[in-house]
């Protein structure tokens, strides 16, 4: 099948990296660097835009994408934005192996709309968060095993926050990624989700998640006390925007319902700090 229409627009696609709860490729990063990971978040983004606004047939366009990827390690990609990670994954020699589970987890996006448990939220996050932290790493040329291990467990944790800023949106589009055994836990029901403003019940369920997703990103800074040089920076910088958007639910006392929680610049550099002198994590805000 022929590329999305809808979603011709590699502008349209990378016009969101600003919106981000992080710097997706901070400015001070050397350009090779940066070259390379807007080019991994183009991609991250187009099959989040895929799978998440379609109005085609998703599963579909996923498998446009998959065999898209195929063309994209072959030099003959059609659509700007795999033309655009052609380098990235010929230069740095990248496996698909990440970038097919970014596609799949579009795929489960489509026909799986509730969690049980929390690990089975941490399951999907494996698909849907942690190959785009190995992919940096990659960038870097700073992949071990132990890193790996802080990187998947720092990508869940941002992955669980970005969820817990959506609640409300993911709600009205049919989608619930609070863990069921934690709204029966705190008493929330569905329909307390699609309210204009968040339930005690529902911030308390929130601030639950949010310490959960803190722990997670924890990681980080043993993962950016391992890192040297521009890999050091550039974890810094996706640790520290995690913190500061549970900074800024936290700031709302967890109604995300009522509020728009987005991370403050200032605040994230006052979390990107301690991280990159070595320090050990300062206290939720």
């Amino acid at each position: 099948m022929a590329a999305p229409t809808a979603l011709a627009s590699p502008a349209a696609v990378m016009g969101r990296a600003g919106g981000e709860n992080f710097p997706v490729a901070a400015r001070l990063l050397p350009r090779r660097h940066r070259t390379h990971l807007l080019a991994i978040y183009g991609f991250a983004r187009l099959a989040d835009t895929i799978g998440d606004e379609s109005g085609g047939d998703r599963l579909a366009e996923l498998d446009w994408l998959d065999a898209e990827l195929d063309r994209a390690a072959a030099g003959r990609a059609t659509h700007p934005l795999l033309q655009r990670l052609t380098p990235t994954l010929t230069g740095l020699d990248l496996p698909l192996a990440p970038f097919r589970a970014l596609i799949d987890a579009n795929r489960v996006d489509q026909c799986r709309h509730r969690y049980a448990t929390f690990d089975d939220l941490l399951d999907y996050c494996d698909l849907s968060a942690a190959p785009v932290g190995r992919l940096v790493l990659a960038v870097f040329s700073a992949s071990t095993p132990d890193r790996v291990v802080h990187s998947d467990r720092v990508c869940a944790g941002l992955q669980v926050a970005e969820h817990l800023q959506d609640v409300g949106e993911d709600a009205r589009q049919g989608r619930v990624y609070l863990p069921a055994e934690d709204r029966q836990r705190f008493g929330v029901a569905e329909e307390d989700l699609l309210e204009p403003a968040a339930t005690p019940a529902v911030r308390r369920l929130v601030a639950f998640e949010a310490r959960r997703a803190r722990d997670l990103l924890r990681a980080g800074h043993a993962l950016t006390a391992d890192l040297r040089g521009w890999a050091r920076y550039a974890v810094a910088g996706y640790v520290a925007g995690g913190e500061a958007t549970l900074d800024a639910l936290a700031r709302v006392d967890h109604d995300v319902l009522a509020h728009r929680c987005r991370p403050r610049k200032s605040r994230v550099m006052v979390r990107a700090i301690p991280l990159l002198a070595g320090r050990a994590p300062e206290a939720a805000a």
